[in-house]
């Protein structure tokens, strides 16, 4: 008892040298539940999209200003200006991403504003795959599967249903 007293509470009791580190389990979606939530993603991607190239945009025109500049130098009130916008579109970007996350889902890229959903298929998990763009979740893929391990989705994902 005494020993276990000392452990840090996600202790592995079989193997006291590790801690045992869960992960939350992902939300899984049906298709429908996942096209239910398309009208906020669209939106969130969109803004995410829109402000990711405005972010690079920030970011070198900083580097371009402060590159020449020494430490001894300091910042210039161009350069301190530049730094505190790329770092204010910095946080909308943060916050646009939680905001998925809060949905349950993953975003998966700037260039083609991919997003997926968990879901189960045939009892493994795979995820319904969406892109900026389209109208519906017409496509999944294996998790390790990545975009061009897409398939188009079939009776077997229409039929799929959680409990819980």
């Amino acid at each position: 008892l005494r020993d276990r007293l000392h452990q840090p509470s996600g202790a592995d009791r079989r193997h006291p040298d590790r801690l045992a580190l869960s992960m939350p389990a992902p939300r899984l979606f049906t298709v429908r539940e996942a096209e239910a939530t398309l009208p906020l993603v669209r939106r969130v991607v969109g803004d995410l999209l829109a402000a990711y190239p405005r972010w690079r945009e920030l970011v070198a025109q900083y580097e371009v200003l402060a590159a020449p500049r020494t430490a001894e130098q300091g910042e210039s009130p161009e350069v301190r200006e530049l730094r505190e916008a790329a770092a204010r579109e910095a946080q909308r970007i943060h916050d646009f991403l939680v905001e998925l996350e809060g949905v349950g889902c993953v975003f998966k890229g700037f260039d083609a504003g991919l997003v997926d959903f968990y879901a189960l298929r045939e009892d493994r998990l795979v995820f319904l795959c969406w892109r900026q763009g389209e109208e519906q979740i017409t496509h999944w893929h294996e998790v390790d599967a990545g975009y061009a391990g897409r398939q188009p989705l079939d009776e077997i994902m229409f039929a799929e249903t959680v409990n819980g």
